[in-house]
């Protein structure tokens, strides 16, 4: 028993060394003090050194895209750090080329700031802004998709481009204890500048549609920031136009359809919806109004999960089947995709197969 006792008493005794030295460690060690983090050159600040630099430019009001939040899993918050990163660390080589690594391309939510900085970071992203708002209505689409309109109230006007997204921050709420932020593309007109409407889903155990659709209500505060994105319509193009999205995808093939009905676009464009359920079709109504109005645009829906006796008359199967049944070639044809990664991915292949090359295809890939 006595052997006992004095075997527990040393072991808790090395526990309490270690604890002692991780404290120490962490107060002296990893206190890296102040940094100073000059950008492209002509802008510098300075910052108290030890969280990631993506935190470390929010903080500043300086905006990256990062449509994982920060958790390293999107590869979007790329920029070129060319002092003061430090190796490439193992949690950021599948997301950067070789081109990316000559060019000192890193994640900016997996370096830590140690010591000064020199960041590239391209002028458009400087451009992107926080916001401040107020949710004006929420409407059920279905079960699981709820429309947002948000009203801007700080006075600011929003610029953006039709299929470009904003990132949507959550605050703390029961059972997330701390702030967090997510991507979602942009379903409105980009002539509205003092409001966006966004189209979110809710997905299990996700962080900020779980906020969305359990917590916020109509005159709640909110906050998101960006513009952000490059998936746009290439407007010096008199191409024809094939836009293919699934579920949420829908935002930003809306909010490029609103263009179109505004510049008077007047290109041959065929749009294939992909949903599981005729209920599941989201503003299908709006889909029919744009084809009174866009004399050359077509709307086809696509339904997966019908059964046989089901009284639906429009197409079935995976919406990338369309690609298969209705496009002939590539030629004159520029491609739009909205959607899952694995839809993407089909997409893509069935339409090369079709002829498309990469420089006619676009596409923005739901995480």
């Amino acid at each position: 028993m006595t052997q006992i006792v004095i075997t527990v008493g040393i072991m808790s005794s090395i526990s309490g060394v270690l604890a002692l030295m991780l404290t120490l460690a962490n107060q002296y060690i990893a206190n890296y003090g102040e940094c100073t983090i000059t950008i492209n050159q002509d802008k510098e600040f300075v910052v108290e050194g030890g969280s990631t630099l993506l935190s470390t430019l929010n903080e500043q009001e300086l905006f990256l895209p990062s449509a994982c939040g920060g958790k390293g899993t999107c590869g979007l918050c790329k920029c070129a750090i060319h002092e003061g990163a430090g190796p490439v660390l193992p949690t950021e080589t599948s997301f950067l080329t070789e081109e990316d690594k000559e060019k000192n391309i890193r994640l900016s939510c997996q370096v830590k700031v140690k010591s000064d900085m020199q960041l590239g970071i391209p002028e458009d992203l400087l451009n992107a802004r926080k916001y401040e708002a107020v949710v004006e209505s929420i409407k059920e689409l279905t079960d699981t998709i709820r429309f947002l309109r948000i009203k801007i109230t700080d006075n600011q006007e929003i610029d953006f481009i039709p299929g470009q997204y904003v990132q949507l921050l959550a605050p703390p709420y029961p059972g997330n204890p701390e702030e967090v932020f997510r991507a979602y593309s942009l379903a409105s007109s980009s002539s509205e500048k003092d409001s966006i409407e966004l189209i979110i889903g809710y997905v299990e155990e996700g962080l900020v549609t779980t906020y969305v659709h359990q917590f916020l209500e109509e005159g709640d505060q909110v906050s998101f920031n960006g513009p952000f994105g490059d998936f746009y319509l290439q407007k010096d193009s008199d191409t024809e136009i094939v836009l293919i999205a699934v579920g949420t995808g829908l935002a930003p093939i809306r909010s490029i359809l609103y263009q179109m009905k505004e510049e008077s676009i007047d290109r041959k464009t065929t749009f294939f919806f992909g949903a599981k359920t005729e209920k599941d079709l989201v503003l299908a109504d709006e889909m029919r109004e744009f084809e009174e109005i866009l004399p050359n645009f077509s709307y086809k829906p696509v339904l997966s999960r019908l059964k046989d006796d089901d009284p639906w008359e429009g197409d079935r199967g995976r919406v990338t089947d369309s690609i298969e049944k209705y496009i002939d070639d590539a030629e004159n044809k520029e491609a739009y995709l909205c959607g899952s990664p694995v839809m993407i991915e089909s997409a893509v292949e069935k339409l090369k197969e079709k002829g498309f090359t990469d420089e006619v295809i676009f596409y923005d890939e739901f995480g």
